[in-house]
């Protein structure tokens, strides 16, 4: 199973749910073999490690996310992976207009939160103008939204 998280920069939001999945997948869900990678709409940051924010509140919380890189979405990411799971909805957006004919590719296409129903909110916020309560608020609903498609997967 490849799952793709895309954001607008790769820097934030992405990052956070690549690295919250990955780690909570190695933990408890090995079995299922998760590969996950995460990108970004724009090409403002490419080759950037993530926000400096983002990698401190996922390092109080165990989660590395030092080693990453923001990269750009490539058409080729559409036939690799299974899931495109987008932050919010501008994001699925673009990525269904790039897509285009479904049929060509592979990944379904849907928004991360989907699988965290018990955090009440459709779309992880952007945190990049706001504070560390922002950033902490971004991990909170990775690992729900973690959680929950970890459970859907291991069905």
């Amino acid at each position: 199973m490849k799952i793709l998280f895309v954001c607008l920069g790769n820097i934030c939001r992405s990052p956070t749910a690549e690295g919250v999945l990955r780690t909570i997948a190695a933990r408890d869900y090995p079995q299922l073999g998760v590969e996950v990678d995460s990108a970004g709409t724009a090409d403002y940051h490419v080759g950037e490690p993530p926000d400096r924010r983002t990698v401190s509140a996922a390092r109080r919380r165990g989660y590395d996310l030092a080693g990453l890189r923001a990269r750009q979405v490539v058409a080729a990411d559409f036939s690799r992976f299974d899931h495109m799971f987008a932050m919010d909805r501008a994001n699925l957006d673009e990525l269904e207009r790039r897509r285009g004919g479904a049929d060509a590719h592979k990944a379904n296409l849907g928004l991360f939160l989907e699988f965290a129903a018990v955090s009440g909110a459709a779309e992880v916020p952007d945190p990049y103008h706001g504070g560390v309560e922002d950033f902490e608020h971004v991990l909170d609903l990775c690992e729900a939204g973690a959680h929950g498609l970890l459970r859907r997967l291991g069905k």
